[in-house]
Order: C-alpha cells, then structure tokens, then sequence
C-alpha cells in the first residue's frame, strides 16, 4: 500500500477539469443551437403593442405573418413599406423595417382593419414545434448527463482520482518501499533522543520480550525542540530502524473550512494504521490541531477542538489501538493540551536540542559525505565557530560553502568556503553593491569598531569573530561575536557586558562626532530588553529584588502566551522603570569611559577598518598589539584566517594591558 500519489492525484485532477470543460462546452452548444431554433424566424425588431397601433394607423405596414404561439396568443410579424424609428420594447428609439409583437385574439373586425389599410398577410402553422421539444429534451438530458460525469470523476470512477467530496479521508503521505531508508547513522547531534528512541525500535522488533514481563509498548512519543534541529528525521529513522510502515502528516491537514472534518479525518488517519500494523504515524507541528482547549472566541464547538477530541479519544480511547505507535513533532509545547501530554497518550517526551560542539561536528560531517573537502577543511573549527546553529543550519552552510566552491570553478571545498559561508549565515549577504557616503561610511567605521573594541577589552565578553562595514542584510555594518564555549546560562557579569557592547557603538559616536545616529535602534531595543529581563525576570537588581513581575496571561484563544498580566501596582511599575533606566544609564556611562580611555586605539582601529573594509579576530588582536597586517592580497591569498585560542589569549593579554581584569 502506498498513498504517496501527489502527482497521480494531480493529473486525474487535469483529466476531471478536462471532462468537465468538454461537457460544459457541449452543454453551450445545446443551449446556443435551442436558442438559434427558438429565434430563428423572428425576423425583427420586437415592439410595444401601442407603436404597432401607430404603425397601423400610418399606413406603415405591408405585410405581416401571423403564428399562433399560445393558447390565444399570436405573434405579428409585420414588414414595413419603409424604415420608421419607433420606440422599442426596451424603451429606445430604433430604426426598423420589420417588427414582432404579441396580439390577443385575432377576429373578423381585425381582419377588416387590416384589409382597410392595405396589409397583405398570411397564416404560418408552427409545424415544426415538435423539434423545439426535442432541443429541449437534450438540453435536460446534456445538463443531467454532465452532472453525472461530473459526480463520478469526482468520486474516483473512471481513472481513481481523489475524491473531492470526501472531506473526511486524510492525505497521508506513506514511505516508499523503493525509496532509501532513513537510520540512526544518518542522525547525527542527538544521542540522548536517538537513545530514547531505540527503545521504540525494540518494541517493534521484539513485542513479546517486552509483554512476557508485562511491559506495554508506549502508544505516542513527543519530540520537542526548536525548528531544525531533526524531529523529523528522527520519526523516520525510528521507521527505517524498525522496517515497519511510516505514515506522516502535518498538523495542519486536519482541520479545513467544513465542521466535523478534522476529527473524520482523525479516524480515517487511525482506521489506516490499524490495518497496517505495526505501524508508526508521525503528525508534525501538531499544536497546530492540539492547542489546549478552552472557551475562547470559537465557543465549546470549536472545529479544532473537535478534531483534538477525537485524537485523544483514538489514542487512549474504549478501543485498543496495538501495533499503532504515534510520533509528534512541536516546537511550541507550552501550548499543547494537557490531556494530550499525559501518559497514555504521549508516554514519552523527548527533547531534541541543538546540538554541542561535538554533536555539530556529527552533523557536519554526515552534510559533509559526499562532498570533496580540501585538507585544510578542520570541521572540529567550524563545529566551535557556530555556537547555537541547528542541524538545518549547518547543512545550510555546508551547501553554501559547496556553492561558494562551484562559483570560484574549484574541484574541492576549501575552509575559505566554510569561512565564507558561514559569515553568509550568521552576518547576512554582503551588499556591496550598496554605496555609502563617505560620512556614512566614517560613522558606520567608528560604529561598529566601538562595539568590537569593547567586546575586546571586556572581561566577560565573547570573542570578537569578525567586524565588517560592507552592508549585509538590513545592516550596514556588522560586528560578530563567537562563544569559546556553549553557554546554558548566564551570570549578571555577561550580561552587564553584553549591554556594554551593545551601548558601545553608540557612545563611539557621541565620543568621536558628538551627535547620535539612527543605527544604533537595534542596539537599544536589544540593551532594553536584557536590563528589563534582569529587573523582572532573572532578580539581579538589588532594588526590585529576587521577584519576577509580568506573568504571561494564558489567554487560550490568543494562544497562552501573547497577552501580558500585570500583577503589580503603578508604583511598582514606575520603580521598574526607574530601575531599568538606572541600568542603562550606568552601563553606557560605563562604556563612555572604557573608550574615551582607548580613544587613540579607537581611531587607529577604525582608520583600519576603512582601509579594509573588513577586520577578522585574529587582525583585530594583532593591531591593539601594535603588529602590521599583510597587503589584502597576500591575505586573500592565504585564505580566511578562523578564531581559535591563540586569540583568545591574545586578547586576555590586551585586557590585563588596558587595565581591565
């Protein structure tokens, strides 16, 4: 059984369009060739009764033939003796010369008023009435048969299409037999998930050595995780390790403009899996279907809580459901029904994170099989040079360093493309064909040497990665920062210093122009919201104290999580304020200070960042040492120089120099 059939639905679609179009023009045809008939000898213009009495008290008329059309109607067909403009039945003036219009009971006095005018006319038989019946008979019977056609295409007759009625039958999507397999070699960055997960692989392989101790195999596990990092490719790797049939289907299929379909389609999706078990369905971004349940603007018949009801129901209901494990995929758990989370339903939640170091150098170097690198390609460097980055991130940059080579025409990918494509993703596509003025391009220089300087001179900041002024992105100038090592927390030191890199660009200006310009927006919003987080959230203001203020406010139809309570008063809310001010205050007074007492390094640094345009760590350490950079061609030649811990040392060297540990 295979249902991956998008193409073949596609085209029985096409042939169901093409039938219909055929049949619709067929249908025109009967209905253009009945109307040809019916007008076919109405010869003239139709008139009111009252211009046909005018016409006749002028002596206008010659002829006329007359048709009985009812029971004691006729039509009066009349040609004139010349063109005479009349008003017409529509209530315009035209030009005729001939008319119809409807007579009532035609006798002796009006025969002798014809004759009084000098009218010639005659009786028509309408003879010919029976293929009128006829034309009409095969309108009915084209129009039956079309919706006939139509009905039966639509249900799948004559060729299996889809059928389009059938709003309760779920699309899944089923693995194909031919296709390769998905295993846990192919998953890389993930061991505990990969180790949670090959219990289910042994339950579908072995039932029975579980159930002989009375084990139950778990009926649904739960991937949580940020996007990228592998949920899915985990699902299918469950599947291809256990050689069993592999259904998926997102969250959002189920549920569509017509009440009552998502939770058919629930039983539909069910009722498959059943008859192929052991199976495993797989329902990704499922909080799109399983939100928790609440009154909210839909009201307790809510179409998405119908569908949620009927899942909980065929994953822990009356009926046993053996053979049918569920895996879902969100990354928005916090959202997600209770009664679906609870054992039972979802037995296991397993949390795919991003990966460390070593599971980055896992990722990179499955991305990294089929493609030939160079010998100065160290994937351990890149893997320490993307702290945070996701599975889908750094396959992301191994295709762009793969690119990169393909348009410098190279046989193998170099660590030059590795470097380069990682600036691509972490910085942004540099736009150089953007031009800047020369004040901009100085303000842009001291912008952001300010931020490197500080992140250089500061004790608890990351190292600086790369700080360039050639636009990328939305920026037009950017400085990057890299961890030496990932981070799960942070102590008030970072953070404080954190807002002090942020605030530095900023107070460069002031310091070196004296004036204040739009680019520093983002630094303000992200130095805003780190001083507001340490006052309410994190309890590092001694003022406001070890309290948390501004609650998320659970809104279920908005969500759980986009409106805010306020649960303190306003004098509680102008000390927050206060105090979040206070920080910043302090902070950029702070950073002030730390550049006015580098402001000869300032200027030296900044005048080099003009010159090249772009300064990596390792040329920033070597002009605060006071070392001379090579010519820009012997160092593109020599190939993007990475960060590593020679430079971080350098740079704790300067720190103590300056005066700051």
């Amino acid at each position: 059984m295979n249902n991956n059939n998008n193409d073949d639905d596609d085209s029985q679609v096409g042939k169901v369009i093409r039938s219909v179009l055929i049949w619709v023009g067929i249908f025109a045809g009967v209905i253009l060739l009945y109307m040809f008939y019916t007008g076919a000898n109405r010869d003239g213009s139709p008139i009111t009764y009252t211009e046909y009495i005018r016409l006749l008290d002028q002596n206008y008329i010659e002829k006329a033939v007359i048709t009985k059309s009812g029971l004691n109607d006729y039509e009066f067909r009349g040609q004139l003796k010349q063109k005479v403009t009349v008003q017409g039945a529509d209530g315009r003036p035209h030009e005729i010369q001939s008319f119809t219009t409807k007579l009532g009971t035609i006798d002796a006095r009006t025969e002798e008023l014809w004759a009084s005018k000098g009218i010639t006319w005659t009786y028509e038989q309408t003879d010919n009435s029976w293929m009128g019946t006829i034309l009409t008979i095969l309108m009915w019977v084209a129009l039956f048969a079309v919706f006939i056609i139509m009905m039966r295409r639509m249900q799948g007759g004559g060729g299996g299409g889809r059928n389009i009625f059938s709003f309760g039958k779920v699309r899944t999507r089923m693995n194909n037999e031919n296709a390769k397999r998905v295993t846990f070699i192919d998953v890389a960055g993930a061991e505990e998930a990969k180790y949670e997960l090959q219990e289910i692989v042994d339950f579908l392989r072995e039932p029975l050595k579980y159930q002989r101790l009375g084990g139950k195999i778990p009926r649904g596990v739960l991937l949580l995780g940020p996007p990228g990092t592998g949920k899915t490719l985990l699902a299918k790797a469950v599947s291809g390790e256990a050689n069993v049939p592999f259904f998926s289907i997102s969250g959002a299929d189920f549920v569509e403009m017509f009440v009552g379909v998502g939770a058919s389609r629930v039983r539909d999706l069910f009722e498959q899996a059943k008859r192929n078990a052991p199976c495993i369905v797989f329902i990704d971004e499922i909080d799109a279907v399983g939100r928790h349940r609440g009154a909210g603007l839909g009201g307790g018949h809510d179409e998405r809580e119908q569908t949620l009801n009927a899942l909980l129901v065929e994953m822990d209901g009356f009926e046993a459901n053996n053979g049918v494990i569920v895996i879902a995929a969100t990354n928005r758990a916090d959202v997600l029904d209770p009664a679906l989370l609870r054992p039972g339903r979802f037995d296991r939640h397993v949390v795919v994170d991003r990966p460390d170091i070593k599971g980055r150098e896992g990722i990179l170097k499955v991305h990294t099989r089929n493609i030939p690198l160079g010998n100065d390609v160290d994937l351990n460097v890149i893997a320490r040079g993307t702290p945070g980055a996701s599975g889908a991130d750094l396959a992301n940059i191994v295709n762009e360093a793969a690119l990169f080579a393909a348009r410098r025409n190279s046989s193998i990918v170099t660590m030059y493309d590795f470097e380069s494509a990682k600036d691509k993703v972490i910085m942004g596509i540099e736009r150089k064909s953007m031009v800047l003025s020369d004040n901009e391009k100085k303000t842009t220089a001291y912008h952001e040497m300010g931020h490197a300087l500080a992140g250089t001179l500061l004790p608890h900041s990351d190292p600086v990665h790369k700080v360039t002024i050639i636009p990328r992105g939305p920026a037009l100038g950017v400085t990057a920062y890299l961890p030496k090592e990932d981070a799960h927390t942070m102590s008030k030191e970072y953070i404080e210093t954190r807002i002090m890199c942020l605030m530095a660009g900023r107070a460069a200006e002031k310091i070196v122009f004296n004036q204040f310009t739009t680019g520093a927006s983002n630094d303000l919003e992200r130095a805003t919201s780190l001083a507001r987080s340490m006052v309410t959230k994190w309890g590092m203001n001694d003022t406001i104290g070890p309290v948390s203020y501004g609650q998320a406010d659970h809104e279920v139809f908005l969500g759980r999580d986009y409106a805010q309570q306020r649960e303190y008063s306003e004098l509680t809310a102008q000390k927050i304020d206060a105090e979040v001010a206070h920080v910043l205050h302090s902070l950029s007074d702070q950073t002030e200070k730390l550049l006015r007492d580098n402001l000869d390094m300032l200027h030296t640094l900044s005048e080099k960042l003009l010159e090249r345009e772009t300064l990596d760590g390792e040329e920033l350490a070597k002009l605060m040492r006071g070392e001379t950079l090579p010519p820009v061609a012997e160092k593109t030649k020599q190939g993007v120089l990475t960060f590593d811990a020679d430079v971080a040392n350098a740079m704790n060297g300067l720190r103590k120099e300056a005066g700051q540990q």
